[in-house]
């Protein structure tokens, strides 16, 4: 499938920084914007319902699933999370550029079906920095943390298969580097050309 708007799909173990590095993004380019998804698990912090989420019970989740209605919908920390097919068709189609904060298995799902969505994954420095972060955070409990360590691990292993790497060990440095990919892919041929069309076919450009 062929779209004017662009996909990106940022992908971390948790504690890596994902979901500051998009929002910090999000506000210094308005064009990009988010598709919240439906999760599972009960909120954090101030999180609130279809901002960070659509907080959904098991049952819910369940019809949706029935009804074919997500892109991806992947297992994540014991819950399940999820991205609605209707809504990222309809505004990617609509030329709009869309950024994903999922799990590296919802990533691939996506990067099937849209094969021009670009895949950026973000590491820590190391696994002692992001246990320390996660700590810092003081919303799991040691076993909770455990799990993430863990799954941490299998996460890190996937980013060979990623289109782009940001080690965020630096926060305005992996920012800067999240807004050099977002900038490179609006300018590369194939995208300026769904973008642009009408341009491309006034100076006969195929």
């Amino acid at each position: 499938m062929d779209y004017p708007g662009n996909l990106f799909v940022v992908a971390a173990p948790s504690g890596a920084g994902k979901s500051s590095l998009v929002k910090a993004l999000r506000e210094l380019d308005a064009k990009v914007q988010p598709s919240v998804s439906h999760t599972t698990r009960a909120p954090r912090g101030q999180e609130k319902h279809g901002r960070e989420y659509y907080f959904v019970s098991d049952a819910e989740f369940d019809a949706m699933i029935a009804a074919n209605q997500f892109l991806e919908w992947a297992h994540v920390h014991g819950h399940r999370s999820g991205t609605s097919r209707t809504a990222v068709e309809a505004r990617i189609t609509n030329g709009e550029d869309i950024i994903l904060e999922i799990d590296y298995q919802g990533a691939f799902q996506i990067k099937k079906i849209f094969t021009n969505t670009v895949l950026i994954f973000i590491l820590p420095p190391s696994m002692d920095e992001l246990r320390a972060r996660i700590e810092r955070r003081g919303e799991d409990s040691p076993e909770k943390i455990e799990l993430r360590m863990h799954n941490a691990r299998s996460e890190i292993a996937q980013a060979s298969q990623f289109d782009f790497v940001i080690i965020n060990e630096l926060f305005d440095s992996a920012l800067f580097d999240l807004k050099a990919i977002v900038h490179a892919q609006r300018l590369k041929f194939s995208a300026q050309r769904r973008a642009r069309p009408d341009t491309f076919r006034a100076l006969a450009i195929s």
